[in-house]
């Protein structure tokens, strides 16, 4: 990641004005230009500086993406939809002005088939209010990024979270979508079906795609039955090694654990504070179990046995729901209890994912890395599928400081990917990992590049982002 990644692309300036007025007329108070509403719709969670929209349209129907759409067709406007602007690789930032369509309004569950398992949602609906809206139905949603971000802008950047080592990624739980193209017209990825040989497979291409390719409107999903029994557990250990070794013996034995996270001494010392957690600062594994009462007891059991192999400490293993919850509520609150180490610094968030056998090398080496430079940063991770984030905290004003974090982050993602691993596990690329990818996956880019010319040929929806 790097700052000048972010750079501005050509605006429409004769365009724009022209649709901005348009838009006005069709939308009236639902088409803002004023400066905080263009602030908010380009805010990022990184230290990748803000690019505004010119105008921000808040639609409530897929007729009225459909509308916008074709009004910015028509004046070659570019266009960036904008859920709940918790990416974290300026996904949102507009890099050639245009417009942001809010889909905070379009979030209404269209249809639970509890008998199908599955549900269709608007794009605006967030996880925790689809898991709400379920929780009678003995059914939820099992993708959990960090964030309560909207189902729309998880599909976009092909999300996972704490539930992915049993449940999958977003890729695996949607079952069709529809899209508004380049046109302005809809159209139907799939059906409800679970497994289809139907030609291209049009849902996955747009799963991932960082509203590149289209608009997203509505969003059909797997869901899963409500465990009859979970269980969780907490264990420490000497260093992040000997946690991850862990980790991967419980893989490779296939223990169908549900959720397996690290979180090393430091971001532990941060949880303590923010959370009002009592924990050694220690590397630690928070575990959870999901199945009838017996099997989550046996599984356990079997890591229990693992974890004593591996020089663990203390594991707690628990049924109790309200510790359960505490628990899992400071891990979600990692990132801002990380933040909260010093407050005064701005923090950078970045992931990689690796195979699972080299999890432990690459943490290892991480660690390594981030304290023979000095760097002040907490490791967390989704380590089940190979997957951690790293949290830097630096002074984004001081030139050494970011130079320092962009050094180590490229270093990073090249061990990743030295390991077979991916540059990005979940965050996905946006703005602030396009050379990365280049590095990673070469001249596959270059088909990339002819998709997005032929699905939008005109460059309108998000440009800047992926690839340059």
């Amino acid at each position: 990641m790097s700052r000048k990644d972010v750079i501005a692309g050509s605006r429409n300036e004769e365009g724009i004005p022209r649709a901005v007025e348009q838009l006005k007329q069709r939308f009236g108070e639902r088409c803002q230009t004023g400066q905080s509403f263009r602030e908010q719709h380009a805010h990022t969670t990184t230290y990748l500086p803000s690019q505004l929209p010119d105008a921000v349209v808040f639609v409530e129907t897929s007729a009225e993406v459909q509308a916008v759409v074709q009004i910015c067709a028509e004046h070659k406007v570019p266009m960036v939809a904008f859920g709940t602007g918790s990416s974290l690789e300026g996904q949102v930032n507009a890099a050639n002005g245009g417009i942001s369509i809010d889909f905070s309004r379009m979030d209404k569950v269209l249809a639970v088939n509890v008998e199908d398992l599955d549900c269709t949602v608007e794009p605006g609906v967030t996880r925790e209010a689809l898991n709400t809206y379920l929780r009678d139905t003995g059914l939820f949603f099992p993708i959990d990024p960090g964030a309560n971000a909207s189902i729309g802008g998880m599909v976009a950047t092909r999300a996972s979270g704490t539930n992915a080592v049993r449940y999958g990624t977003m890729k695996d739980n949607v079952l069709a979508l529809t899209v508004v193209t380049a046109k302005g017209e809809e159209i139907r990825t799939a059906h409800r079906a679970r497994k289809s040989s139907a030609g291209y497979d049009l849902t996955r291409l747009f799963v991932g795609s960082e509203g590149t390719l289209g608009i997203i409107t509505s969003v059909t999903l797997r869901l899963q039955g409500i465990p009859e029994a979970i269980g969780g557990g907490i264990v420490a250990f000497a260093d992040e090694k000997s946690a991850c070794d862990a980790v991967i013996t419980t893989i490779q034995m296939g223990i169908p654990v549900a959720r397996i996270e690290l979180l090393d001494a430091l971001q532990i010392r941060a949880c303590n504070a923010y959370s009002g957690l009592t924990l050694q600062e220690k590397p630690t594994l928070f575990l959870e179990f999901h199945g009838s009462a017996e099997t989550v007891a046996m599984q356990a059991a079997q890591f229990d046995e693992i974890q004593q192999e591996f020089g663990g400490e203390g594991f707690r293993f628990t049924t109790d729901p309200q510790e359960r919850s505490q628990v899992w509520k400071a891990r979600h609150n990692a990132y801002w209890a990380g933040r909260a180490l010093a407050p005064e610094l701005s923090g950078l968030s970045s992931d990689v994912c690796v195979p699972i056998s080299r999890l432990a090398d690459c943490v290892a080496e991480t660690r390594a890395d981030l304290d023979r430079h000095g760097l002040l940063a907490t490791i967390v991770g989704h380590v089940g599928d190979g997957n951690f984030h790293v949290l830097l905290l630096f002074d984004a004003s001081n030139e050494t400081d970011v130079d320092k974090v962009e050094a180590f982050l490229a270093r990073l993602n090249a061990r990743a990917l030295a390991m077979d691993g991916t540059c990005t596990g979940e965050h996905g690329i946006g703005q602030g990992k396009m050379s990365y990818l280049e590095a990673e996956l070469g001249g596959a880019i270059d088909v990339m590049r002819q998709i997005k010319q032929a699905l939008d040929p005109d460059n309108l929806f998000n440009p800047g982002k992926i690839f340059r």
